[in-house]
């Protein structure tokens, strides 16, 4: 196999392979199958990469064999910071990426990230069934050289944890080392006196073990798949934001394709992008049953709880993301909120 530097080398500009469509058009003419290599930071048990290993077997099945997704877990080809450069230069095919982690690249895509604004589930059934506001964010992706493929809703239930006591009222932020997303969303953690540390997933269990953070922050199915019952003692559930998953793939490649087997990657994403809506419900629900089984201290939070974080919350990054996005913030906002 192989490795990860090796491919990253492979992604100089001109990288004959992606570069040149046509070139890919006739070895596939010749009965080599299309190999997609995907790369994401989700560790095997979490249910987006469950959802996304299904998708590889889906579409080997409705292509005839004739497209091979090889799937990367857990920042194996690539950390996350690597990966949509990765795709956009060829180094690879594909990559996956949760919404936030575009920050200032394109801010637009942390709409569902700000704090309760967007965690109904039928709101979120209706952003991935083709709406408006999802086709305007693939437009803002297509300008920074990637295609998008397929929406996976991740996550509209967040737990907040820590050892030295539950984090409840916004008082119990003051002075806590947390982990945060991005400069845009930790507005929220500052605002109640927090200092967020933006850090991706993967890296917030040893920062968390080694007192480089206090707190910690993640979807409550993450808790379990990376074993947040070992180290933390307590656990605060809300539906703090919604978190969008999405795979993306280089356009030259796609663009290299047969029409059959695009049809077929194509079908394959529609069906995982249903499925994970599932996945992801019955695993929350799992999921604080099993952290509570596991021997945390789960609170989940209450209506009122939620609407005196949303007051502190919600307005420092609702202005931020207005700031950072003046073309097209407004208009996604309008979009997200007419579903």
């Amino acid at each position: 196999m192989p490795s990860r530097r090796g491919l990253l080398l492979a992604a100089l500009p001109g990288a004959a392979a992606l570069a040149a469509p046509a070139l890919i058009r006739a070895a596939r003419a010749q009965g080599v199958p299309a190999v997609m290599r995907l790369s994401h930071q989700y560790p095997p048990a979490h249910h987006n990469a469950r959802v996304i290993a299904a998708f590889a077997e889906d579409v080997a099945r409705r292509s005839g064999g004739s497209v091979q997704v090889q799937v990367f877990p857990a920042e194996q080809l690539a950390k996350a910071g690597e990966n949509f450069p990765g795709v956009a230069r060829g180094a690879f095919e594909a990559a996956a990426a949760v919404n936030f982690q575009w920050g200032t690249t394109i801010p637009e895509m942390n709409a569902p990230t700000i704090p309760y604004l967007f965690t109904d589930l039928a709101r979120i059934r209706r952003f991935i069934a083709g709406s408006e506001a999802a086709k305007f964010l693939e437009g803002l992706l297509e300008r920074r050289q990637v295609r998008n493929l397929m929406w996976l809703y991740t996550t509209r239930m967040s737990i907040f944890t820590s050892n030295r006591k539950p984090i409840v009222s916004v008082e119990d932020f003051r002075g806590l080392k947390i982990r945060g997303l991005n400069p845009l969303t930790d507005h929220a953690l500052s605002a109640v006196g927090a200092a967020p540390s933006a850090m991706p997933g993967p890296e917030v269990p040893q920062a968390l073990q080694s007192g480089v953070l206090d707190a910690g922050l993640t979807d409550v199915s993450a808790a379990v798949s990376r074993r947040y019952y070992e180290f933390q003692r307590y656990g605060t559930v809300a539906p703090y934001f919604a978190v969008i998953s999405h795979v993306y793939v280089n356009p030259r490649w796609w663009n290299g394709l047969r029409p059959e087997q695009r049809q077929a990657i194509e079908a394959a994403a529609r069906q995982a992008e249903q499925d994970q809506i599932g996945v992801t419900e019955e695993t929350a629900a799992a999921a604080v049953g099993e952290l509570r089984a596991r021997g945390m201290t789960i609170h989940e939070q209450t209506p009122e709880e939620a609407e005196a974080w949303k007051a502190r919350m919600q307005p420092p990054v609702m202005e931020a993301f207005l700031r950072l996005a003046p073309e097209n913030g407004r208009r996604v906002l309008e979009l997200m909120q007419a579903l």
